[in-house]
């Protein structure tokens, strides 16, 4: 028997009265479960009696088995009987000395369950019409980076290193007068402004000639990944012995051909090849807008309340993604986050907060299918099984076998409600 309470935060409080026969099967399997690793003098392995066990370790012994297996049956039957979705693992309250053969006994199952959404206005939203032009402008910036990705370096023999400039320079770091373990190198090239040092260090090096010998003074991070390093001052000894300068080359018909795109052969070609494509990038960039829009404004006007444990759960399966990522580089998940410049407590406030937004819009859209009775046709489910099979390469059976048809559907549906959502806009 089981009684349901609801409590702040979408969780159910669950008080589940066991019986003395459910406890009694408990103890049977318990025993059961031990009886077969029990060595008692007079008995073979296995073959000792529930009583001669008592005897000798005590029922007691079986209570932590018994209970367990108890609770899991009676705790999932509570679930089951009540259509209940949990979210997380249950909290359970068991005063263990209530807890003897012979008798029942009541636990307490605290467990958060997935929210109640209520719908607020998420149809007929207004949003600004944006513009789908492509500019003349915007052709010849595009044009320029595919001259910048075909520059050479070529020599800067006078002047001074300016911004933008490659030097080419031997450097010596020390910290408190010692040389440190990979602070030294020589003709390293190095982009002026790129920030891949030190901050401050390229700074430092803008205006030297070309055979000038200074002292760049830094400090570094105190998120560094040299732990003797962190937060320390520095003094490198740089002498600089290059400079280049990129040099783009000239946009005529010959470097045209150069770039060996098919069926492009002309400058004219080039840049209709150019506003083709930022026309159809404009086009996806302006949907991707819409449907933030429409979905973050059904999300904020609609209401309900997120457990801690769903958006803990998230942020762990957010940061396990991103230790993958750093494994493939092979860095430890500290490491990583020291060259994106980002503290280990921001970027797990950061994946908090993104995990309450993904879980949130996630919940908003399926309420709004559910409302909208937007559902999957077995032509939607096929197309997206054919999609993945052409996708991964891999056989339709294949395909069927290895993913869950519910996990398909879900994506099905979800596409529906978002393109549902995006229609139902008033472009203003």
């Amino acid at each position: 028997m089981a009684k349901i309470d609801n409590i702040a935060g979408s969780k159910v409080r669950i008080e589940i009265e066991v019986t003395k026969e459910q406890f009694d099967h408990g103890l049977d399997h318990a025993f059961n479960h031990v009886k077969d690793s029990v060595e008692i003098k007079g008995f073979r392995k296995g073959k000792v009696t529930r009583s001669v066990f008592e005897r000798h370790y005590g029922v007691e012994s079986l209570y932590e088995e018994a209970i367990n297996h108890v609770m899991q049956d009676t705790y999932g039957e509570a679930i089951m009987s009540n259509d209940l979705e949990v979210v997380a693992q249950p909290k359970i309250d068991l005063d263990i000395t209530k807890v003897e053969q012979g008798k029942g006994f009541t636990y307490v199952a605290e467990v958060a369950v997935k929210p109640v959404v209520t719908l607020g206005e998420y149809k007929g939203l207004e949003f600004e019409k944006l513009s789908e032009v492509v500019t003349d402008e915007q052709v010849d910036t595009e044009i320029q980076k595919l001259q910048e990705q075909n520059a050479e370096l070529a020599l800067k023999e006078e002047g001074t290193l300016e911004d933008g400039d490659t030097a080419i320079f031997d450097f010596k770091g020390s910290v408190d007068g010692d040389f440190f373990e990979g602070g030294t190198a020589e003709n390293y090239e190095l982009k002026i402004g790129s920030k891949q040092f030190i901050p401050g260090f390229e700074e430092q090096m803008v205006g030297m000639a070309i055979g000038e010998e200074k002292d760049v003074n830094v400090t570094f991070p105190e998120n560094y990944q040299a732990e003797n390093l962190k937060g320390k001052d520095a003094v490198f000894h740089v002498k600089l012995h290059e400079m280049k300068v990129k040099e783009l080359p000239e946009l005529t018909e010959e470097f045209v051909k150069e770039l060996e795109k098919e069926g492009i052969d002309s400058i004219a070609a080039l840049k209709t090849d150019a506003r083709e494509k930022l026309q159809v990038a404009l086009i996806a960039e302006n949907k991707n807008k819409r449907v933030d829009f429409v979905v973050t404004e059904a999300t904020n006007n609609s209401s309900f309340e997120l457990p801690e444990e769903m958006i803990t759960e998230e942020k762990n399966r957010l940061m396990d993604n991103v230790t993958q990522q750093a494994k493939q580089y092979n860095l430890d998940l500290d490491t990583y986050l020291g060259f994106t410049g980002i503290s280990k407590e921001d970027f797990e406030k950061n994946l908090l907060n993104d995990a309450a937004r993904s879980i949130s819009y996630n919940l908003v859209t399926e309420a709004i299918a559910k409302k909208e009775a937007i559902e999957a046709t077995e032509e939607e489910l096929d197309a997206k099984l054919l999609e993945l099979a052409a996708q991964y390469k891999m056989g339709i059976e294949q395909v069927k076998a290895s993913i869950n048809p519910e996990a398909v559907k879900h994506e099905v549906v979800y596409k529906k409600t978002i393109d549902f959502l995006e229609s139902s806009l008033v472009i203003k």
